[in-house]
C-alpha cells in the first residue's frame, strides 16, 4: 500500500490535486490553439482516453482568442501554456482557463511574475511552476554549472517566493528532467522543501517504447515513494497515447480505480499451441475498442495458462486446436482454436454485464473436464516442462533428511 506524502490541495477547475484527491493525469494538446475544432477534438480524445486535466499552448494573441472558445465546451479543465509573453497568461485567465503554467527560465521578470499572480489570485486559478531542465535560469546554470537537481529546486523556490510575495498559494511544482535519475532526485529533494502538489513528469522523453520505458522508470518510482499528486507522460507520439499511459500507470499501482483494460499474456515458449503474439494483439485491440474495464489473460496453453492467470478476471488458453475459456482461473467454455478471440470477446462483454457469479454459474457443463484433458494429453506429449513431480520428491527428501 503506498502512503501519500501529505500535500496541500487545490482545484484546476473541478478536479482536486493535492492532499487525498486521487493523483490526476494530464496531457497537451499539439494543434493550433487557433484552430477551434481541432483543439477541441483532441481534448475529447485525450478525456476519453484518460486525461483529467489538458494543458494548451497559448503563445499567441490568436491562440488566446481560440481559448475563449475552447474553455467553456471542453469536457475537462483547460490549463494555459504560457512561455516568455506574460500578457499572454492575462489574455489565457481572461479567456477563462483553469489554470496557467509558468516556465521560470523564460519569464524571469518579477513584476511580469507578480502582475500574472494578482490577477490568477483575483480569479481563483492556480499557477503551476514548470521548472524545465533546458529552460534553467541563465544565473542558477552559471551557478551550478549543469541543471543539477538542486539548480531545479532552487529556480522552483524563486518563482514560488516572488508568487507568496502577492499572498499567491495556489501552486503546483514541476522539476522536470530528460535524465531519469536526475528527475528523481529533484522531486525527491523538492519534496521534503515544500508542502505543494508536485506534477511529475520525465521531459522531452522521446518517442515510445523508449519514452515509455524512461517516463515509467522516473514517475512510477516517485509515485511508489508517496510523491506526486498529478502526471503527465511527455512523449514523441499522439498525445492520447500520454493520456493511456498515464491511466494504466496509476491503475496498475492501485492509486486509481480501473478503467480500462488491462490485457496479461504468457511469453509464449516451445509449449504454446498457438502464435501468443498473434492472439493477444487481437484480443486488445477488439477488447480496447470495447473499453472494458477487466483484467484478461492470454495464455499459450493450458497446462499450466488458467492457473497462473487465476486472478485475471477473465482469460482464454490454447490446447489441441481448442481454446479454453476461463473466469478467475475456472474453465467455463471450450471454443474452436480460430474463434478464441471472438469468444473471449463475447464472454467479457457478458461478464461485465451480468457479474463473476453470473458467469461462472452459466459455465459448459464439460469445459472443465475438456480442459483437464487437454492438459494431460498435452503433459503426455510434451512431458512436465516444470518437472513438478520430480521437484516435489527432492523437495521431501531434502526436508526429511538429518
Amino acid at each position: 500500500m503506498i502512503t501519500r506524502h501529505r500535500t496541500r490541495q487545490l482545484h484546476v477547475g473541478n478536479v482536486a490535486v493535492g492532499g487525498d484527491a486521487p493523483i490526476s493525469v494530464q496531457s497537451m494538446t499539439t494543434t493550433k490553439t487557433a484552430d477551434v475544432d481541432g483543439t477541441l477534438a483532441q481534448v475529447y480524445a485525450l478525456a476519453g482516453a484518460g486525461a483529467d486535466i489538458v494543458r494548451i499552448t497559448c503563445n499567441e494573441v490568436e491562440a488566446a482568442q481560440g481559448l475563449a472558445e475552447i474553455v467553456p465546451r471542453s469536457p475537462v479543465p483547460i490549463i494555459a501554456d504560457i512561455h516568455y509573453q506574460y500578457r499572454l497568461a492575462l489574455a489565457a485567465l481572461e479567456a477563462g482557463v483553469q489554470g496557467l503554467r509558468l516556465n521560470p527560465g523564460n519569464i524571469r521578470k518579477e513584476d511580469q511574475i507578480k502582475a500574472v499572480a494578482r490577477e490568477a489570485k483575483d480569479r481563483g486559478v492556480p499557477i503551476r511552476v514548470g521548472v524545465n531542465a533546458g529552460s534553467l535560469d541563465k544565473d542558477l546554470l552559471e551557478k551550478y554549472g549543469s541543471p543539477v537537481p538542486q539548480a531545479l529546486v532552487d529556480s522552483a523556490l524563486l518563482e514560488i517566493r516572488y508568487l507568496q510575495d502577492v499572498d499567491f498559494e495556489d501552486i503546483k511544482i514541476s522539476v522536470k528532467h530528460s535524465n531519469v535519475p536526475s528527475m528523481i532526485e529533484s522531486y525527491r529533494l523538492l519534496s521534503k522543501t515544500v508542502d505543494y502538489p508536485l506534477h511529475l513528469g520525465v521531459t522531452e522523453a522521446g518517442p515510445p517504447p523508449a519514452g515509455l520505458i524512461k517516463s515509467v522508470a522516473g514517475i512510477a518510482t516517485l509515485l511508489n515513494e508517496g510523491i506526486g499528486d498529478t502526471i503527465r507522460f511527455s512523449l514523441t507520439a499522439d498525445p492520447v497515447e500520454e493520456a493511456k499511459a498515464g491511466r494504466q500507470l496509476l491503475e496498475n499501482l492501485g492509486l486509481r480505480e480501473r478503467k480500462g483494460l488491462d490485457l496479461i499474456a504468457c511469453p509464449s515458449c516451445g509449449r504454446a499451441e498457438v502464435d501468443v503474439i498473434d492472439v493477444a494483439t487481437r484480443a486488445q485491440t477488439a477488447l480496447e475498442a470495447e473499453n472494458l474495464p477487466i483484467q484478461v489473460a492470454v495464455m499459450g496453453c493450458v497446462v499450466n495458462g488458467p492457473g497462473e492467470a487465476r486472478e485475471a478476471d477473465i482469460g482464454i488458453a490454447a490446447g489441441r486446436g481448442r481454446g479454453h475459456l476461463f473466469i478467475k482461473g475456472q474453465v467455463v467454455r471450450v471454443v474452436p482454436e480460430s474463434e478464441m478471440v471472438e469468444a473471449l470477446l463475447d464472454e467479457a462483454r457478458k461478464l461485465v454485464e451480468e457479474g463473476v457469479e453470473s458467469r461462472l454459474a452459466h459455465a459448459e457443463a464439460n469445459a472443465a473436464e475438456l480442459a483437464a484433458a487437454a492438459r494431460e494429453e498435452l503433459i503426455q506429449i510434451q512431458g512436465d516442462a516444470n518437472r513438478s513431480q520430480d521437484r516435489r520428491a527432492k523437495v521431501a527428501e531434502v526436508a526429511k533428511s538429518d
